[in-house]
C-alpha cells in the first residue's frame, strides 16, 4: 500500500546489486550488475534528502547504480502518446547505459489504467519482451487498491492482480505490522523457480531507519503473519 516503503526498499535492493554487496541478513547470489533505477516518484531533492544526512554529506551509490528520471515537458512531442514516448525512453536509456537490471518505480506510471487486466496484461508482455530482447532482469513496483488489513496479503490483492500475477516469475509484498507502527513485514506470494521460503509462517520483519545518510530497511526478526495483521 501507499507509504509501506516499497521505493526504499527498491533502492536498497539495487544498491546491494550495483555493489556486489549482500543487504545484511541475506545471501548475495547474484554477481555485481549495472542498475537502472527508473524513478518515477521521487522528485531530484525529495531523493537527495533521502541518501544525504540533511542535504550534506551524500551517500555514495556505486558507478554501476543510475537513477533515471522522466521528464514530462520532454517526452510529448510528435503527437505520439505519452506511453509510447516513454517505452521510447526506457529504450533509448537501456541502450545507453547497458543494464543486467531494470527497476520500475512504478507500473502505473506507464499505464493509468493497470487495474484493468487487459492493460495489465499489455503492459506485462512488453516488459517481459523487453527483458528477453535486452536480457534484463526487471524488478517491477506497484501497489495495492484499498484491502483489508485483517487478512493475509495474497495474490488477490494487487492491482490488475490476475494478469500481473500470471507474467511475473516471483512476486513480494510489504505490510504493516499492528504489533509495532514502525515495523514493516515483507512476504514472497509467489515464486516460479525457486522455493518459497518467506511464507506466513516465515515473514521479514523490518524497521526502516536512517543510519547517516541511507534511508533503509534494517532485519528485526522472522515471525508470523498472523501475528501482525490487524484483529
Amino acid at each position: 500500500d501507499t507509504n509501506l516503503g516499497k521505493s526504499i526498499l527498491a533502492v536498497q535492493i539495487g544498491d546491494s546489486i550495483s555493489k556486489g554487496r549482500n543487504i545484511p541478513y541475506f545471501k548475495f547470489e547474484a554477481k555485481k550488475h549495472v542498475v537502472v533505477y527508473f524513478d518515477f516518484e521521487l522528485s531530484d531533492k525529495q531523493f537527495e534528502g533521502r541518501y544525504s544526512d540533511n542535504y550534506k554529506n551524500h551517500y555514495l551509490f556505486d558507478d554501476s547504480f543510475f537513477r533515471s528520471e522522466i521528464s514530462a515537458d520532454n517526452e510529448t512531442n510528435n503527437n505520439k502518446k505519452f506511453e509510447d514516448l516513454l517505452k521510447e525512453s526506457i529504450e533509448r536509456t537501456i541502450k545507453e547505459k547497458n543494464p543486467n537490471v531494470l527497476i520500475i518505480d512504478n507500473i502505473t506510471y506507464l499505464h493509468d489504467e493497470i487495474e484493468k487486466s487487459k492493460h495489465a496484461g499489455l503492459l506485462m508482455k512488453y516488459l517481459k519482451d523487453l527483458g528477453r530482447k535486452y536480457n534484463l532482469s526487471i524488478l517491477v513496483i506497484a501497489h495495492t487498491p484499498k484491502r483489508d488489513l485483517s487478512k493475509s496479503i495474497t495474490n488477490n490483492d494487487l492491482a490488475g492482480s490476475k494478469m500481473l500475477i500470471n507474467f511475473c516469475d516471483s512476486v513480494f509484498a510489504i505490510g504493516t505490522s499492528s504489533l509495532n507502527p514502525s515495523y514493516k513485514y515483507i512476504k514472497q506470494i509467489k515464486a516460479r523457480n525457486t522455493e518459497i521460503l518467506y511464507h506466513l509462517d516465515n515473514i521479514i520483519v523490518c524497521e526502516i531507519v536512517k543510519n547517516n545518510n541511507f534511508l533503509k530497511f534494517e532485519f528485526v526478526e522472522y515471525g508470523n503473519e498472523q501475528d501482525h495483521i490487524r484483529d
